[in-house]
């Protein structure tokens, strides 16, 4: 199973916007939103719910590809999110996540008993290249009890 298909399988929100997972890696995650009628808003671009699902999927894509091995011990858990709208977003559009912090100093932290975070940065970007949006989800791995 891949990360996609993973995290489509544990997150119903995700498959309603038939969300196509590019890449996925502990470096990058690109998730790509099809241009659909009914994900539209008042101007005919994609909704900006959708569009922060879109974001908030690749963000959930890249700790997936970071963390995975980590589950048995941790869930990972969004601990806040802030957007920014840009420019207007018309037809398909992709979000690019990077991990803002390494693997190793966030699994440290694990280790030593602390409950780490870590922010996530994605941009949105519409098929032109024009960046339309940019998020940041900061990420916690919550250790099991």
């Amino acid at each position: 199973m891949t990360v996609g298909d993973m995290l489509l399988a544990t997150v119903p929100m995700a498959r309603t916007l038939n969300l196509e997972f590019i890449e996925t890696t502990s470096e990058r995650a690109v998730v790509r939103m099809p241009d659909r009628a009914d994900y539209h808003n008042h101007v005919g671009g994609p909704h900006a719910g959708a569009m922060f699902t879109l974001a908030e999927s690749a963000s959930g894509a890249i700790v997936l590809a970071a963390f995975g091995d980590q589950m048995s011990r941790a869930v990972p858990l969004a601990v806040k999110a802030e957007i920014g709208y840009k420019k207007l977003a018309m037809g398909v559009v992709t979000a690019t996540a990077i991990l803002g912090r390494p693997v190793a100093e966030v699994v440290a932290e694990l280790d030593a008993g602390k409950r780490p975070e870590f922010p996530v940065a994605i941009e949105i970007r519409r098929a032109d290249g024009a960046v339309t949006g940019e998020m940041t989800v900061v990420w916690t791995l919550r250790p099991n009890a």
